[in-house]
């Protein structure tokens, strides 16, 4: 095998996880950082976070996210899945600014539209969850998770 890089083995690591390859799944990905670039290593990072969630590893998770946003402070989706750490962890507000910076990098991923519904809906901010599940359903208008917040919230509204 002639090609050695990052994508490779992050490639590699995540198609053994899926294929419940834990070990060597880690293995490739461990690879994958030592041929990480300055380009790219978030990308590791990210992946290796990914991998922890699915495993059940919550503080590698949480670690692997961090790092990838200390290697790329614009990467969005790190942001929206450390938010979703941050609200298990019930810090709600940490993980609002998380999904709302998701957001900002990222108007395009509907997840955190969403999530930020979501959340300001708990904490009873209906005006917040309001505007943000309907930017969710303007980027993907069959989520069924954002049209039940959405009927949900309409009916709270027209009870008052």
């Amino acid at each position: 095998m002639g090609v050695h890089n990052a994508e490779l083995f992050t490639n590699l690591g995540l198609c053994c996880y899926y294929a419940q390859l834990f070990d060597m799944a880690l293995s490739c990905l461990q690879r994958a950082l030592d041929l990480a670039t300055e380009e790219n290593v978030a990308d590791v990072w990210y992946n290796i976070g990914n991998v922890a969630v699915g495993m059940g590893d919550r503080k590698l998770a949480y670690h692997s996210f961090k790092v990838a946003l200390a290697n790329n402070n614009d990467h969005a989706e790190a942001y929206n899945n450390l938010g979703v750490l941050e609200w298990r962890r019930e810090r709600g507000e940490v993980a609002l600014a998380c999904f709302q910076s998701c957001a900002h990098l990222a108007p395009h991923f509907y997840e955190s539209h969403f999530n930020i519904a979501l959340a300001s809906d708990k904490i009873g901010n209906l005006q917040d969850s309001y505007t943000s599940v309907q930017k969710s359903l303007e980027v993907f208008p069959r989520h069924e998770e954002s049209k039940e917040l959405l009927k949900s919230l309409r009916q709270h509204f027209a009870a008052l």
